[in-house]
């Protein structure tokens, strides 16, 4: 098995990009990463930024000791640190979602993941879709609730609403991890931000995805669809990272 990937970002309508991306791959591991920044004056960007660039130093530095949950921890000290430091509580935020994928010798490996906020992780196996995370947001909330369906999330008014992010003081580990997935076949993975998923549905990303030949076609048929439906003077920033991990 061998891990191929493509990235993308792009700054939508905005004035500025707060979304940071990040793959670090050698073929056989990788460590793929996908911030939003929130908090406006500038400090955003900032965040998202500092956060991926926390979790990619850290892989750099040591891949085989390297963890999700350390990387996290760290990210979330050194953006609550800066805070303090400039004065400032409440500014510099972000959400974040990685994936870390370690092969073995005998063609099977492991996948793990984690997330904050709202920018997602969806999971494919044989080019269909297996699982997503779950947003820590109020539209998710009230999904579990029940008082709404699951498609009706993109056009809340409530979606920009989350309930955790990086930045923010933590009482306990905020952030979610997956159970990791153990990987004897292939699977795709896709990461990105909200600018990005609410303007696809996930039966376009899997439509894509069954009829792309490669990644870079598969993430570029997506961008497309992101593009046609969120084009206008509102488009948010939109990224995305999408990994395979094909034979």
């Amino acid at each position: 098995m061998k891990i191929t990937y493509a990235q993308y970002s792009h700054i939508g309508s905005r004035d500025r990009n707060e979304d940071s991306v990040a793959a670090l791959s050698d073929g056989t591991t990788g460590l793929f990463l996908v911030a939003d920044g929130l908090g406006g004056h500038g400090l955003g960007d900032y965040a998202s930024q500092l956060t991926v660039r926390t979790a990619a130093e850290m892989y750099q530095a040591d891949p085989a000791g390297f963890t999700l949950p350390n990387a996290f921890q760290l990210a979330q000290e050194r953006l609550l640190r800066e805070q303090q430091e400039r004065g400032i509580k409440g500014e510099m935020k972000t959400t974040f979602v990685a994936l870390d994928i370690r092969m073995g010798k005998a063609n099977t490996g492991v996948a793990a993941w984690a997330h904050i906020g709202d920018s997602r992780l969806y999971c494919f196996k044989k080019r269909k879709l297996m699982t997503r995370t779950l947003d820590h947001s109020v539209p998710q909330m009230l999904v579990a609730m029940g008082d709404i369906r699951e498609k009706d999330i993109r056009g809340h008014v409530d979606r920009n609403r989350l309930l955790r992010v990086m930045g923010s003081p933590w009482e306990s580990r905020s952030f979610t991890l997956a159970d990791p997935q153990k990987i004897s076949k292939p699977l795709q993975f896709l990461l990105c931000t909200d600018g990005f998923w609410e303007n696809i549905v996930e039966k376009d990303m899997q439509d894509s995805l069954k009829n792309a030949a490669t990644v870079e076609e598969w993430l570029q048929k997506m961008v497309e669809i992101v593009h046609r439906n969120g084009q206008g003077p509102h488009m948010d920033n939109n990224s995305a990272v999408a990994v395979w991990v094909e034979k």
